[in-house]
């Protein structure tokens, strides 16, 4: 999945966050539904403007910055 296709960052548009493109649905909104455990069609009746192509970026986007965590880690911290 080329995420970069569906995602956009853009600082006039929801703060700079990550969003779908041609939208002002933020990633982290897509992410929270699915983490709420909604199904793709649930999600697509909340968010009409939205394909499962965009779902499936906002996902493929998450797991990118997953790694790039793990490259160049956010936080110093132990979690101690």
């Amino acid at each position: 999945m080329a995420w970069h296709e569906h995602v956009a960052v853009d600082p006039q548009i929801c703060h700079g966050k990550p969003c779908i493109k041609g939208t002002r649905i933020m990633v982290s909104v897509v992410l929270d539904y699915l983490a709420a455990g909604e199904s793709v069609d649930e999600i697509l009746r909340h968010c009409p403007t939205l394909r499962r192509d965009d779902i499936r970026a906002a996902v493929a986007y998450a797991a990118w910055l997953a790694r790039e965590e793990e490259e160049h880690p956010l936080h110093t911290g132990t979690g101690e």
